[in-house]
């Protein structure tokens, strides 16, 4: 049965996702209104990117000392101040201003949330949550588009969307004392069908621990012991952090994959034109096969997620994203087999990121996930930030026609550095 604390954490990530679209969608527009050049957007969505950074390192604090519920109401509240910040500017500046509690904001909710999850709920539910932040992304250009035809502007697109997270926000608050009550339930269920019976009696030990306060123990896919994890000691230095053994690596392979995410996601339209011939007009488009992919691949992922384990979904994954690749590189005549590879590689995309965190417990400790977990969203920022900018002076050089290339780096070093995190975290077990 679903709890309304879960109903409410899955609203929030569809929250989380309703802004990633919308300047993208007004842009067009808003560009002209504020008389400023069509390429200066990446100029906002940086100042986005680096305040989200900064509070994705700082999550670990914020978490000991206010706890996830607070931190993810305030930052709710952040961003929809921000929003309507957003729809009350009329000079560029003003939305370079609003958009520095906007970045802070997002990455500290989820950076929150993440973790939340990942300590209190099954791979099942993470791949869900990720679903949800995926349907917010597709909602929101629809809000806009409404707004736009409805003679509101891109103006009251903003404020509509900012008005929804003042109520999402309130709705939180209210919701505080349940976010304390949720036991920490940090297995994956049914991962190995042998050890079944070992993996619920170390869930038992688990939530024993949260009732009674004393040394809990983090379990793997398997349902074995990892280590004896002792009661919260407050948070972990970032110098600390990434001394952690394995930590480096799960950084590097986040890095990548979310790399490879927004290059496609990025680039995707300008490939298929160049490359595959596909009429301008329609590119964009098939493009968005891509995110509908990702969010098919982790609603798919929530119903096979327990049962195989969130190690077993990483590499899943990554064998259908790598044929999606393969898919999207193969010279066949056509346009409609290079589609279907975007859709492939979209849904082999799916169940990686949300796999990813919903690990982190089990391979380093519940008392080291949310600094983990901070360094790991701040790593994605930055493989989003610079790397799918960076294939623009790439192309210059060597052609559109080097997208699949491009990914396929990307995606070889995340299977690297996968291969490197189990080794040691199997190290750390014996």
């Amino acid at each position: 049965m679903i709890s309304m604390l879960l109903v409410i954490i899955y609203l929030s990530f569809i929250s989380l996702g309703l802004p990633d679209s919308l300047l993208g969608s007004a842009w067009p527009v808003m560009h002209l209104d504020l008389g400023v050049s069509e390429s200066i957007a990446g100029v906002v969505t940086m100042i986005i990117s680096f305040g989200t950074i900064v509070s994705s390192l700082q999550s670990d604090r914020l978490t000991h000392k206010y706890g996830a519920g607070k931190v993810t109401a305030v930052s709710v509240f952040m961003t929809a101040a921000a929003l309507f910040g957003f729809s009350i500017s009329g000079k560029f500046w003003q939305l370079c201003l609003w958009a520095i509690p906007y970045g802070l904001g997002a990455g500290a909710v989820d950076a929150a949330l993440n973790n939340f999850v990942a300590l209190h709920y099954t791979s099942r539910q993470m791949s869900w949550l990720h679903c949800c932040w995926g349907l917010g992304a597709s909602i929101s250009p629809y809000i806009m588009g409404a707004a736009l035809t409805g003679g509101m502007g891109w103006h009251g697109g903003y404020r509509m969307v900012s008005i929804i997270q003042v109520v999402l926000s309130a709705v939180i608050f209210l919701s505080l004392p349940q976010w304390k009550k949720t036991p920490k339930l940090n297995t994956d269920e049914a991962a190995d069908r042998s050890s079944k019976k070992i993996t619920e009696e170390s869930e038992e030990k688990l939530k024993t621990e949260s009732e009674i306060n004393i040394t809990n123990k983090s379990v793997n896919e398997a349902g074995t012991e990892i280590s004896d994890v002792p009661v919260d000691d407050g948070p972990i230095p970032l110098r600390e952090v990434i001394h952690i053994p394995g930590a480096m690596f799960v950084f590097i392979m986040f890095f990548a994959y979310c790399a490879m995410e927004q290059t496609t996601m990025l680039w995707a339209s300008s490939y298929m034109v160049g490359v595959k011939s596909v009429p301008t007009e329609t590119a964009a488009r098939f493009a968005a096969l891509f995110t509908i992919g990702i969010t098919i691949g982790r609603f798919i992922s929530g119903f096979i997620s327990n049962r195989l384990g969130d190690r077993n979904m990483i590499r899943l994954g990554a064998i259908v994203a790598g044929v999606g690749i393969v898919m999207i590189t193969l010279p066949i005549e056509g346009t409609a087999f290079a589609i279907m590879g975007l859709i492939v590689l979209g849904i082999g995309c799916g169940p990686i990121y949300p796999s990813i965190i919903h690990s982190t417990p089990a391979n380093f400790g519940a008392d080291k996930s949310q600094a983990i977990v901070g360094m790991q969203m701040a790593s994605a920022y930055v493989g989003t930030t610079f790397m799918a900018p960076f294939f623009g002076v790439v192309s210059r050089f060597a052609g559109i026609g080097s997208l699949p290339v491009y990914l396929f780096l990307f995606f070889v070093l995340m299977l690297v550095m996968s291969g490197c995190l189990n080794r040691t975290v199997d190290r750390a077990r014996k």
